[in-house]
């Protein structure tokens, strides 16, 4: 009977707000949505991160022969010189962060990869052996040790140039985090108004039932029991909203990220489904605190014993 009456009044209420309860689960909707957006953005950063970080390499560019670095002086790289090069890279100080082998990368192998890479562009054609560059192209045990390796090779003759391959990757990583900050803080504003809004809809529907909460205080109706269908109306809401964010994330994910995006750029690693499938019961969770946060702060004023 209890539950019955519960289950009644939830409907009532409902009914009384419908306009109100659309508005609680659309902005719950596109609240959540902002937090699964920026929580799969930091996800595919990390991804991005472990899988590239753990592919670049740093590039020791040898000096050319019309270079005007200090360390160039001498004119183009030669062969003892780059024995020592190699030799201060193979320090047992040194070793440890380097994997092994060191690979070389003459003068041919740069025009043969160069004209693999740009086969077919007309500034390609105009290009010579002479006009690229010998370096020495090496793997890093830690990426993010990259200051021991130009350490070791700073300013050592022969060396024009150390780069870390992590550079190129590192402004894109920054716009991301920006994206996700960005994200982040349009979820929190959204969160914001959608607590406003359910604690609205709440206090809308207890002062339309205070003839019924008044008649139950007379009977001796606990707080519990004249409160808790004001409560399940919140979480109803708030939950359908969270469905909705979920399935809508799926559906960003699903289509446009694994089918389109994976199939039109396949080096890169993108979020999936299970990445969403992972996020969306705490999505769940944040709705139901939203109803649980907006129903304590409202039904404590209004419906009282």
């Amino acid at each position: 009977m209890r539950l019955r009456f519960i289950f009644s009044e939830i409907g009532i209420g409902l009914r009384r707000n419908l306009s109100m309860t659309i508005s609680v689960i659309l902005v719950t909707f596109v609240s959540l949505t902002f937090v699964g957006v920026a929580s799969l953005l930091q996800t595919q950063i990390g991804k991005m991160k472990d899988d590239w970080y753990g592919k670049v390499e740093v590039a020791a560019y040898l000096c050319p022969s019309h270079s005007t670095a200090p360390t160039c002086a001498a004119g183009e790289v030669t062969p003892d010189q780059m024995t020592k090069i190699k030799a201060a890279l193979e320090q047992p100080e040194v070793a440890p962060y380097i994997q092994q082998p060191i690979y070389f990368e003459s003068k041919q192998d740069a025009y043969a990869s160069f004209e693999k890479r740009f086969a077919g562009d007309f500034m390609a054609s105009l290009a010579t052996v002479d006009d690229m560059q010998a370096s020495f192209r090496i793997k890093l045990a830690d990426p993010t040790k990259y200051q021991v390796v130009a350490d070791v090779l700073s300013g050592v003759q022969g060396v024009e140039q150390v780069q870390d391959q992590r550079q190129l990757f590192d402004r894109m990583f920054l716009i991301m985090d920006r994206a996700t900050l960005l994200s982040g803080g349009l979820a929190a504003v959204m969160l914001l108004a959608a607590i406003l809004l359910i604690t609205t809809t709440i206090r809308l529907s207890a002062l339309s039932r205070r003839r019924e909460t008044g008649i139950m205080r007379l009977v001796g109706a606990s707080n519990l029991f004249i409160e808790l269908p004001f409560m399940l109306e919140g979480a109803i809401a708030a939950t359908i909203g969270a469905a909705l964010a979920v399935g809508a994330l799926w559906a960003g994910v699903k289509y446009l990220v694994v089918d389109w995006l994976g199939s039109s750029v396949q080096w890169i690693p993108y979020v999936t489904t299970a990445d969403l499938t992972r996020l969306a019961p705490l999505l769940v969770v944040i709705g139901i605190l939203l109803a649980a946060i907006s129903s304590v702060v409202t039904l404590n004023r209004y419906t009282r014993v």
